[in-house]
C-alpha cells in the first residue's frame, strides 16, 4: 500500500469533481493555495475562516479562475461552541446535500516559551484552535461524510508534533495530540464506513506561519505552497482510496529547517 503519491503524481483534470470539502483557515497561507487548488480540480470548496474579507478574496480568485462556486463561511474557531459546529454542518447537508471531504488547516502557533514559563491563557487558547476545534468540527461532520462514497479527513501536521523539541510548548503539544486524534478515527472508522483519516506534515513551505516560526530563514529559501498541493490533492481525491492512519510528510530534505 502507497504511503505517497507516485513519483511524477499528475492528478486529473477532474479528479475531485462533485465533490464537496471543507477547508479550515482558508483565507490565507497553505489553506487559501489548497482551497485555490482543490477547486482548480473540480471541487465544491467550502472556505472557512475567522475573518470575511480574506475569504471574499479567495472566492473572487476560485470564481474568476472559473471553478465550481465555492461557499464561504466564516467561523471563529477559538470562540465557538459545540452547537455552533453542529449549525455548521446542519447547514453544509442542507445546502450542499454532501461533504467528501474534510482540511483541517487553521492552527495558532502560541508562543516559542519553556513550558515552565508558558502563559495558560495562550495555552488554552492555541490548544482549543489546534485540538479542541478540529476534535468538535470532525465530530458534527461525521454523519454527513459517512454518507460519501469516498470520504477523506486531513489533519495537518508538523515535526514538531512528532519527536518533541524544546520550547515549542502549546504548538507541539497540540500536534502530538491531532496525531493521536487522527490515529484513533482511522482505527474506529478503517472497514466500518468510507471516511479515511490521515495527517501531513508539509514540511517547510513559504508562508507567513512558518515565517513566524522562523524569522531568520531567507523566504526566498522556501518552496511555494503551490509545489506540496499534489500531496493535498492525492490525499483528498480517490486517488489513496484504503489509505487511512497514516502520518504523512512531504519530503523537504533540500529546505534548511533550523534546529
Amino acid at each position: 500500500m502507497p504511503s505517497a503519491p507516485p513519483d511524477g503524481y499528475q492528478p486529473a483534470p477532474d479528479l475531485l469533481a462533485g465533490r464537496v470539502i471543507l477547508v479550515t483557515g482558508a483565507g490565507g497561507g497553505l489553506g487559501k493555495t489548497a482551497a485555490v487548488t482543490l477547486a482548480a480540480h473540480g471541487a465544491t470548496v467550502i472556505l472557512l475562516g475567522r475573518k470575511v474579507k480574506p475569504l471574499e478574496r479567495v472566492y473572487d480568485i476560485i470564481e474568476g479562475a472559473g471553478g465550481p462556486q465555492p461557499a464561504i463561511y466564516p467561523f471563529n474557531l477559538e470562540g465557538a461552541a459545540p452547537k455552533d459546529y453542529e449549525e455548521l454542518a446542519a447547514r453544509i447537508g442542507d445546502s450542499l446535500g454532501r461533504l467528501d471531504g474534510l482540511l483541517h488547516n487553521a492552527a495558532q502557533l502560541g508562543t516559542l516559551t519553556p513550558l515552565r514559563l508558558y502563559d495558560p491563557e495562550v495555552w488554552a487558547r492555541v490548544l482549543q484552535v489546534n485540538v479542541n476545534a478540529p476534535y468538535l468540527l470532525t465530530r458534527a461532520c461525521l454523519d454527513l461524510l459517512m454518507q460519501a462514497d469516498d470520504a477523506s479527513i486531513v489533519f495537518s501536521a508538523d515535526r514538531v508534533g512528532r519527536q518533541g523539541r524544546a520550547y515549542w510548548g502549546a504548538y507541539g503539544v497540540s500536534k502530538f495530540a491531532v496525531e493521536g486524534m487522527m490515529q484513533i478515527l482511522a482505527d474506529e472508522h478503517e472497514g466500518t464506513s468510507p471516511v479515511r483519516v490521515n495527517s501531513l506534515d508539509p514540511g517547510a513551505v513559504r508562508t507567513s506561519g512558518y515565517l513566524a516560526a522562523y524569522p531568520g530563514l531567507d523566504p526566498n529559501s522556501l518552496p511555494l505552497p503551490e509545489t506540496v498541493m499534489p500531496w493535498y490533492l492525492w490525499l483528498l481525491g480517490p486517488d489513496s482510496a484504503n489509505i487511512t492512519g497514516q502520518a504523512l510528510t512531504v519530503p523537504t530534505a533540500s529546505v534548511p529547517i533550523p534546529d
